[in-house]
């Protein structure tokens, strides 16, 4: 795990936006700082050097405890390689 950056708020549509020093890769998971899941990395946006992230929350993430604690800093995980799965393929139907 990374550290990724601060939490700031939560926004209209309920993301949580953060702060970073460095751009995360979309679809990592993000933990606080007690190393629960609570979210996926949605959307960098903003400056290259401090972007923004924001972080679409996990239903069984405990919003009202973000909430309390702004600031808390946030750790990512790098998304799962897709990479090497093949597809099957279905055989033929003969006629």
């Amino acid at each position: 795990m990374k550290f990724l950056g601060n939490s700031l708020h939560i926004a209209n549509s309920g993301k949580l936006i953060a702060r970073s020093s460095q751009t995360p890769s979309a679809g990592g998971l993000v933990f606080d700082s007690n190393k629960n899941k609570i979210g996926k990395v949605s959307y960098v946006f903003g400056p290259t050097k401090q972007p923004y992230i924001s972080i679409r929350l996990f239903k069984s993430a405990d919003i009202e405890r973000i909430k309390r604690n702004y600031g808390e800093k946030l750790f990512v995980s790098k998304p799962k390689s897709r990479k090497n799965k093949k597809r099957r393929m279905k055989p033929r139907q003969k006629k």
